[in-house]
């Protein structure tokens, strides 16, 4: 399988890591790109552009992201933030009034980009048609009880994270999310990120599908811990019910659902796209624009949620929105702040060291924080790094 793109001299080690994928860990298409300073310093893509097809990967392949979603989201919110139209610890009801019921009237802006939020379930699921209505789906989450008190705890909230921020960016700036995200965050970086695919980019697009984890080779298999897998067996543990908030599983090829906005789960991207815009975020991008004044960056890293999750049992970090270094999910260091996507994709900045990452994948595998093949990645730019 030949890997195509290139690498910057010292980072050699991360196209290593790209092409052992393929041949150890059953890689069927995927990109990675890596900026550091601004720059483009590694640029891969390898594979076939669909998951259960034969058309080479091409430059410019363009796959959904799933929960790397969250973290452009959350960088969209904290912009209005840095501009002076969104109060993080105002009470989400000054700009939501409908927010308020069910005693949720307390809850902060913050609570809801900490995961403190208490609403990662909702009582009654919703149909993919159902959760792809703002309107609906917004009242949904409006409506819903909270089964912790808001900002005393933190769980992951897998798809009302999309509902209540997308809300949020709707009710203060007048429009949906994905339209502004267009306009203030990927189109100032020139990043091939869309969050409602527009159908001129729809052939860009590859087919994304399900992998089974390759047999261990020269090393013993790893089983999650009891607690995981009895969480996510149970149907009424808050585990299952939070990745249930769209019931039946909605099938992420159709036409629809890509041109959808669920801005927890379905922006799409290029590897360079999701590293481009990581990489405005902490600097000027090719002499572009950064979107981020370093107050805004601590902001975005600054720890605000910590230790077991209620949701996926295992401890979690995050920050106002971005999900921080950590067991669950690690990253390049501790100051490093990003998303991952279920099964695959991760996008991230480091602003210690000046480094953006992007990796997305046509191949789905189980894991929900820390993909094999994007930690692979990870630890070849450390490697690099290190010299």
């Amino acid at each position: 399988m030949r890997v195509n793109g290139a690498v910057a001299e010292g980072f050699e080690p991360v196209a290593e890591a790209f092409a052992a994928g393929f041949r150890t860990l059953g890689e069927r298409g995927a990109a990675v790109a890596v900026y550091r300073d601004g720059h483009r310093v590694v640029d891969l893509w390898g594979g076939t552009r669909n998951v259960d097809g034969t058309l080479p990967w091409e430059r410019g392949t363009a796959q959904i992201v799933r929960s790397a979603t969250k973290g452009v989201v959350s960088a969209a919110l904290l912009l209005l933030h840095q501009r002076g139209e969104l109060d993080l610890d105002a009470p989400v009801r000054t700009y939501w009034p409908e927010y308020k019921a069910a005693g949720k009237e307390h809850t902060r802006v913050r609570d809801l980009l900490a995961h403190r939020a208490g609403v990662p379930v909702l009582d009654r699921p919703l149909p993919p048609a159902e959760a792809a209505d703002p309107d609906l789906a917004a009242a949904a989450v409006a409506a819903q009880a909270p089964v912790w008190e808001p900002g005393t705890a933190h769980g992951y909230h897998a798809h009302t994270f999309g509902w209540l921020t997308g809300e949020l960016v709707r009710r203060v700036t007048g429009r949906p999310a994905g339209d502004w995200i267009a306009e203030h965050v990927a189109g100032p970086a020139a990043a091939d990120f869309w969050l409602g695919l527009p159908a001129a980019e729809a052939h860009r697009v590859g087919r994304v599908g399900r992998l089974q984890a390759p047999e261990p080779s020269g090393a013993l298999r790893v089983r999650p811990k009891r607690a995981v897998a009895d969480a996510y067996a149970d149907p009424a543990s808050l585990t299952r019910r939070a990745f249930a908030a769209i019931t039946p599983v909605p099938d992420e090829n159709d036409p629809a659902y890509r041109a959808a906005v669920l801005p927890a789960s379905n922006g799409i991207a290029t590897a360079d796209g999701l590293a481009r815009v990581y990489a405005a975020l902490i600097g000027e991008v090719d002499g572009g624009t950064r979107l981020f004044t370093p107050d805004t960056v601590e902001l975005a890293r600054g720890e605000r949620s910590a230790g077991p999750d209620r949701v996926l049992v295992v401890p979690t970090r995050f920050g106002l929105g971005p999900m921080l270094h950590g067991s669950a999910s690690p990253l390049l260091s501790p100051g490093s702040f990003g998303h991952p996507g279920r099964g695959g994709a991760l996008g991230f900045a480091d602003p210690g060291s000046g480094i953006a990452f992007g990796y997305v994948t046509n191949g789905f595998r189980s894991s929900v924080t820390a993909d094999p093949r994007a930690q692979a990645l990870v630890r070849a730019v450390r490697k690099a790094l290190a010299g």
